[in-house]
């Protein structure tokens, strides 16, 4: 799972270094770079960052005065030259607190403590996620988390739990607008599958939950795709 990330930090050499690492790492994405916490600030409004690695010594506005300012910060992991800091760090409940210079070992144990978090957030998330449909004149609340496939049954479509089938008035196009596309896909006319939920595949069909479910020939490496994300 990469992690949208920026760095803010008023040196341009230590932007590179920790552009390098960044880039280095296989879970990370580096969506910009801030020379001060101003333009970070702004820049936070447009984009999905997940993570900050943020320098705390910078003219005018500092890296603390940056996260006392944010309502909802991401995860930060902080720079600085100087370990005076380093209780204080934590009052702001940072992932991770760096010392100039960053060794490789050093970063990569940072980045492992982010994902882990970032799991445990998103898993919180998802499992709460949830749609209401309309099944024998009620409304049903299902949780995302609970589907494992959606197959078409004419003019209806069939709702796969490990609890139950459940039945609706619907066609396959509306109802994969009510899912997630990050994580639901069409592998065929006649299912949808949850990505989770997939157990392996092949050139012909789907597993999911000892199920075979079959896939078609042009959605293989969009499944591929999908699942390597």
């Amino acid at each position: 799972m990469r992690m949208n990330c920026i760095i803010v930090d008023d040196s341009s050499i230590q932007r590179m270094s920790v552009a390098r690492l960044i880039r280095n790492h296989p879970m990370l994405n580096l969506v910009a770079e801030y020379s001060n916490a101003i333009e970070a600030k702004n820049g936070l409004k447009n984009q999905k960052v997940e993570l900050i690695f943020l320098d705390i010594e910078m003219p005018v506005v500092t890296g603390f005065d940056l996260l006392e300012s944010l309502s909802d910060p991401p995860q930060v992991v902080l720079i600085t030259g100087s370990k005076d800091y380093a209780l204080k760090a934590f009052d702001y409940d940072v992932t991770d607190y760096l010392h100039k210079p960053i060794t490789q070992d050093r970063f990569d144990a940072a980045v492992k403590r982010a994902q882990e978090k970032h799991k445990l957030k998103v898993a919180s998330k998802e499992d709460d996620e949830h749609i209401f449909v309309k099944s024998n004149l009620k409304k049903r609340k299902v949780f995302l988390n609970e589907i494992n496939w959606v197959e078409a049954l004419g003019d209806y479509i069939k709702l796969v739990t490990d609890e139950a089938n459940i039945v609706i008035l619907s066609t396959m196009k509306s109802f994969e607008k009510e899912l997630p596309a990050e994580r639901f896909l069409r592998i065929h006319k006649s299912y949808i599958v949850n990505l989770d939920k997939v157990e392996k595949f092949n050139s012909k069909s789907v597993e999911v939950n000892g199920k075979k479910i079959p896939l078609s020939r042009n959605k293989k490496q969009e499944l591929a795709d999908a699942l390597s994300n």
